[in-house]
């Protein structure tokens, strides 16, 4: 059988992990039994994209190996990590003192010849077939170094890459309130129950007409949210525009707060900030005329929320002290200003309609059937 690259691998003993490729620098860190970004502020790092790489490392075996002189190893993209070409990525697991626990570099991806059609770019197609593994050295200063059959394409320095993405989910909206800069802008709509598809602008003119269609997606803004980033630590408030934000409120019928803020649009996403609140009953009110073999039943349902808010609530609290980026088409239909969200008032009749609409809509009549002569 062949051997395990890099011997009997103590996963357990390995407490960081430094990725470098190029001139990036990645570390994941484990801090009080929990994986961490260092490069994103200590993020919470995705553990089953860890656990499965260490796994995967533990049992390395080498499809085939071959002796190779400093000379060559930029053919297989073994050169150490840093500015020039050919250069590979070198992965380093740490112990909880900081020493190297294994080194390994990653080198150039092995391509699976495909059947059939020769390339057109000849012997040499990078693009030829499939990646079915990749060359590696453990250590560095190896004379050998080996094909796995894994292509071990995820191992990045890319800390974006690397991040927890559970996020907060916000659920059974009652009320949306969006608070701009310039108050003009702003509004705030309500519904009653939730199931209710219609929303009640606040404190509405008489001439304001919410437009259903621009509500109708309201009812589960946020359900599932995600990020694309998170910023490093050291980003100040007036780098993102969230020294003056975009504010938005989102209240829940389970008595959830959500408070958003907005920083300015970079690329294509938004600084973002969140503060989650929630307002848990302690005990439940009996209802008027409830029957005692009711009472059992009622007791137990309202436990079983009360405890499923809390946990969500020390799920999501932690998610206030990182500022996000967030892709701007998941607040496209928050972002409106107020008169965005109203029904166009209807001046004149359009165009398409026949002119007869156009005397009948005086008196509310029926238009007249093309077959009668017009009335003058």
């Amino acid at each position: 059988a062949a051997r395990k690259l890099l011997g009997d691998l103590p996963v357990n003993d390995v407490a960081a992990i430094v990725i470098k490729g190029g001139t990036n620098q990645l570390n994941l860190v484990k801090k009080d039994g929990l994986w961490r970004v260092k490069e994103r502020n200590d993020y919470p790092a995705n553990f089953s994209e860890i656990s499965g790489f260490l796994l995967k490392a533990a049992d390395l075996k080498a499809t085939q190996t071959e002796e190779v002189g400093a000379s060559q190893l930029g053919r297989y993209k073994l050169l150490p990590p840093g500015q020039g070409t050919n250069t590979a990525v070198l992965v380093e697991l740490l112990d909880q003192s900081g020493k190297v626990i294994k080194s390994l570099l990653l080198g150039k991806t092995h391509m699976r010849k495909s059947a059939g059609r020769p390339s057109p770019m000849g012997e040499m197609g990078e693009s030829e077939g499939f990646p079915d593994g990749r060359y590696i050295m453990v250590g560095t200063g190896a004379k050998t170094i080996a094909v796995v059959s894994d292509p071990l394409s995820n191992l990045e320095a890319k800390p974006e890459a690397w991040l927890n993405k559970d996020f907060v989910k916000v659920e059974k909206i009652r009320s949306i309130a969006v608070a701009y800069p310039a108050a003009t802008n702003s509004w705030k709509v309500t519904r009653d129950t939730e199931s209710a598809s219609d929303w009640k602008l606040a404190e509405a003119k008489p001439d304001e007409q919410l437009d259903s269609a621009k509500t109708s997606s309201f009812s589960y803004a946020l359900g599932s949210p995600s990020f694309s980033d998170v910023l490093p630590g050291d980003t100040k408030p007036d780098q993102t525009g969230l020294d003056k934000p975009t504010v938005i409120t989102l209240d829940t019928f389970d008595n959830f707060t959500y408070t958003i803020k907005l920083g300015q649009k970079t690329n294509d996403n938004l600084p973002m900030v969140v503060a989650v609140a929630a307002q848990i009953p302690k005990e439940r009110t009996p209802g008027k005329d409830e029957k005692p073999e009711d009472k059992a039943r009622l007791d137990k349902e309202f436990k079983d929320a009360q405890k499923k808010s809390e946990d969500k609530l020390s799920q999501e609290k932690p998610f206030e002290k990182w500022v996000y980026l967030v892709s701007n088409w998941t607040f496209d239909s928050l972002l409106k200003d107020r008169a965005q969200l109203l029904a166009e008032k209807k001046e004149e009749p359009k165009k398409d309609e026949k002119t007869a609409a156009a005397d009948s809509s005086k008196t509310e009549e029926p238009p007249a059937l093309p077959t009668e002569p017009k009335p003058d």
